[in-house]
């Protein structure tokens, strides 16, 4: 059927999608009638879907029945919570390039895949959700588990959702929100009554109000015009201090950004989502921007003269060099997110590697390289930096070490997925991602408990890569816990078995914490910051897997060495001292000032907190620190 218009199941077709290669797809033929469930998943197959992650609900009994009938092809991943099937998927799709498709049941499954769609859709993240509803015969009846779900993914699929009533929609609805999702990077939902699921498949025919389908998709190449190109090139050409900020719309074009680099003799900053893109060992990265970022990013955007942007929405304004500054030149490939965070003279809409081929050319080579030799030598001071504030004493852990010590041994194909919180800012500031490493947070959503649900979406797209999830206490808790249950039903068949979550134990909900006192000026309320204690280690014996315990530091290195040798997941319960303060690059007086009222409003940590806030801070000025501090 891979018309859609009554073709027999046993048709091969060769389908492609962004950065898959193209593949010869087998339909099986089955001796019953073919029901909607069936023709759902043989669709999926056919767009090369071969994991599907949910959670089971009579809503979809109809579809959960097709996958027995397939020999579970595409296979069901059985997360714990929908929440975490959309966080997989999303994850799935952050590491794989494919699209992520996640299954839930009518009513509250549905409602719980929410917070997961919304991560991928701020991220431009292509996912396709699947959800049950009740039967047709009881819509608008105040059925039970009856939920407008039209109007309820509305917003976070907007860009298509569509809920099926007769069998000859299909396959016109799975296609449209498969291409869909690709083509605009977003989330799509297709919402299937729970009786239509079981009625025999019909295809569209060719008549009148019968919409038939076709398969495949192949994403436009596009490239701004010559003369908007040529004005770009002049922009930078005129400029003597170039500084660079890409984003992941720059991906794909990570080789042309370090040329372009090299040519003007600047230095590349990186959003958050961008940290895996550009290797973190080159002597002109200067690493992250924003509050999780570092000093020599800052300094090297305050003394700029010209402003290249790609591939990057970063939102915060005030990290970019000030408007009066800086030429600015942007590139990005949708039009609706450009030239809105910083007053750009060049806007060049295209894809990225494609548009910096054309513009490379038109680039004069700098001869003056004092500005990229200030920016390698700030970046070198800021290492530097770095590693004394990852070596000060903490009580018990300095959890800035734990992410010191494990960077040099990250094995050259590793997956890093990071969590909300504290735990964002060590990594995006300590992990240094070499070329060909892989990691991801949530961006924009900066959603608490996607770091483990991410790491099982990105083992189930590489089983054959070691993936380490790096997550906060209040996210094991929250979310963590739970898919620590998913990791070992299913590692055993992974082809390196290696899957290791470290948790900051440090009994609080530290970034709110610090939030607190450095923007609102109010001291730590305990009520609502500390956590009840675990033995994270203790739970994960428990579950047949391997747990370590970091109580002091001399514990981190062998801990590292033992998860990454070990032969099975492995928990590294850390137990960190949670006033080890995330500085930002630029602290201004006013968050001074405000922290400063916090503690002596009577914050219940404060002389601890002031004594490992000054250690910290002082270590800016020690010897081999940043020039510009």
């Amino acid at each position: 059927m891979l018309d859609g218009i009554g073709e027999p199941p046993c048709k091969r077709a060769s389908v492609g999608y962004p950065g898959a290669d193209l593949k010869t797809v087998t339909y099986r033929e089955t001796a019953m009638a073919q029901t909607v469930g069936d023709h759902i998943l043989q669709r999926l197959r056919e767009w090369d879907v071969d994991r599907i992650f949910g959670y089971a609900g009579d809503g979809i009994n109809g579809i959960l029945a097709a996958f027995g009938r397939a020999d579970n092809d595409p296979r069901f991943i059985e997360t714990r919570h929908e929440e975490m099937a959309a966080f997989a998927a999303t994850g799935y799709s952050k590491f794989t390039g494919k699209v992520g498709v996640c299954m839930a049941t009518s009513g509250p499954g549905a409602i719980h895949l929410l917070n997961g769609l919304y991560d991928a859709k701020l991220d431009h993240v292509p996912v396709v959700a699947i959800v049950g509803q009740q039967a047709r015969t009881a819509l608008g009846g105040s059925y039970q588990q009856e939920v407008d779900l039209q109007t309820l993914f509305k917003d976070v699929a907007a860009e298509y959702v569509h809920t099926a009533m007769v069998p000859a929609q299909f396959p016109n609805l799975i296609d449209r929100a498969m291409r869909t999702a690709m083509a605009e990077r977003t989330v799509t939902a297709v919402i299937v009554p729970a009786d239509l699921q079981e009625t025999e498949y019909s295809a569209p025919e060719q008549a009148f109000k019968m919409v038939p389908s076709s398969m495949g998709f192949s994403p436009p190449e596009i490239r701004p015009p010559e003369d908007e190109i040529d004005r770009a090139a002049q922009i930078i050409n005129e400029g003597s201090e170039v500084a660079i900020l890409v984003g992941q719309g720059a991906r794909d074009a990570a080789d042309e950004v370090v040329e372009l680099a090299e040519r003007v003799g600047g230095g590349i900053a990186k959003a958050l989502l961008a940290k895996d893109v550009i290797p973190d060992d080159l002597p002109f990265c200067t690493g992250p921007v924003g509050l999780l970022g570092s000093r020599p990013t800052w300094d090297m955007f305050q003394a700029c003269d010209t402003f290249v942007m790609i591939g990057s929405s970063m939102p915060y304004s005030q990290f970019l060099p000030p408007f009066d500054q800086a030429r600015g030149v942007q590139i990005d490939l949708d039009p609706k997110f450009i030239g809105m965070r910083y007053p750009m003279e060049s806007l060049l809409v295209g894809d990225a590697r494609l548009t910096l081929q054309a513009l490379l050319p038109k680039l004069q080579r700098k001869d003056d390289r004092s500005f990229r030799d200030d920016i390698e030598q700030n970046v070198s001071d800021w290492w530097a930096t770095m590693q004394r504030r990852a070596n000060t004493e903490a009580d018990p852990v300095n959890p800035q070490r734990l992410f010191w010590e494990l960077s040099p041994r990250l094995p050259q194909d590793v997956i890093v997925t990071g969590d909300s919180g504290s735990t964002a800012n060590w990594y995006a500031r300590y992990l240094v991602f070499r070329k060909g490493m892989r990691g991801s947070l949530s961006g924009t959503l900066a959603t608490m408990g996607p770091g483990m649900p991410y790491a099982v979406g990105a083992k189930f797209g590489h089983p054959d890569r070691p993936v380490i999830a790096c997550v906060g206490d209040g996210a094991f808790q929250m979310n963590g816990m739970n898919e620590l249950i998913t990791v070992s039903k299913y590692w055993q068949e992974w082809d390196d078995p290696r899957f290791i979550v470290l948790i900051l134990h440090n009994n609080d909900l530290n970034q709110v914490t610090w939030e607190m006192r450095a923007m609102g000026g109010f001291p730590k309320f305990e009520q609502t910051q500390v956590l009840p204690s675990v033995n994270y280690a203790d739970y994960a014996k428990l579950l047949g897997l391997d747990g370590i315990r970091v109580e002091k530091p001399d514990d981190i290195a062998p801990a590292w060495d033992r998860a990454l040798a070990a032969q099975r997941p492995t928990v590294i319960d850390a137990l960190c001292d949670p006033e080890v303060p995330p500085i930002p690059p630029h602290a201004t007086p006013e968050q001074i000032k405000e922290a400063t009222q916090a503690v002596l409003k009577g914050d219940p940590d404060a002389w601890h907190l002031i004594k490992t806030g000054a250690k910290q801070k002082v270590q800016e000025f020690l010897p081999g620190a940043s020039r510009s501090s």
